[in-house]
């Protein structure tokens, strides 16, 4: 008679599992992590650019006259969307990772930058991700950038909001990729963790 009881390889293979999920859970949350903390320094760099428009917009508020000039209603457009990429920045910082709330957060930007850039059109810089400068900052790119290939052009000439946005984009795609993979896809679906989405 052997001394090993029966359930000996049940105990190593549940021990096994366990180890192993647990693992798995630590790089997932890990990568989740990075994401976060690439949000927060995104988010930082975005205000910075909000604060860079809003103060050159309240430089150039005209005494309020009769008749309305037409850079006035372009710079009530510039202050409207900067106005709402502040309320979409702040909502997005509850939940970070959440796809809707990020692609809300694009289209605000988007918006923003347009307005920014019909106003002032030579005063846009334009950044390659590793932050080597790229001006002036082509128009056409409009489309590039709205699919996330190219640098978007930012109204302050700091490398900061396009390398935090590269940041954030590769810390999302990683983050993706580990909890897309077989077997952490389980630890992914029982623990609820969802897909994020990059800043284009």
């Amino acid at each position: 008679m052997s001394d090993m009881p029966d359930s000996l390889p049940y105990w190593i293979v549940g021990a096994v599992a366990l180890f192993w999920f647990v693992g798995a859970y630590n790089r997932i949350v890990r990568l989740r992590s990075a994401a976060l903390q690439a949000y927060a320094a995104l988010d930082a760099a975005l205000v910075r650019q909000l604060d860079f428009v809003q103060a050159r917009v309240a430089e150039a508020a005209p005494a309020p006259a009769p008749a309305v000039p037409k850079g006035a209603t372009a710079d009530a457009s510039l202050q409207a969307a900067a106005s709402q990429l502040v309320t979409l920045l702040a909502a997005t910082r509850l939940k970070p990772l959440d796809p809707a709330g990020i692609g809300a957060l694009a289209t605000a930007l988007h918006v923003m930058l347009g307005a920014w850039q019909r106003l002032h059109p030579d005063a846009v810089v334009s950044f390659e991700a590793d932050g080597t400068l790229s001006r002036p900052a082509p128009l056409a790119a409009r489309e590039d950038a709205a699919a996330g290939s190219a640098p978007i052009a930012w109204p302050e000439p700091s490398a900061a909001a396009e390398i935090a946005r590269n940041q954030f984009n590769l810390a999302v795609t990683q983050y993706n990729a580990a909890i897309a993979q077989f077997p952490a896809l389980l630890v992914a679906w029982i623990m609820q963790l969802r897909p994020a989405a990059p800043l284009r």
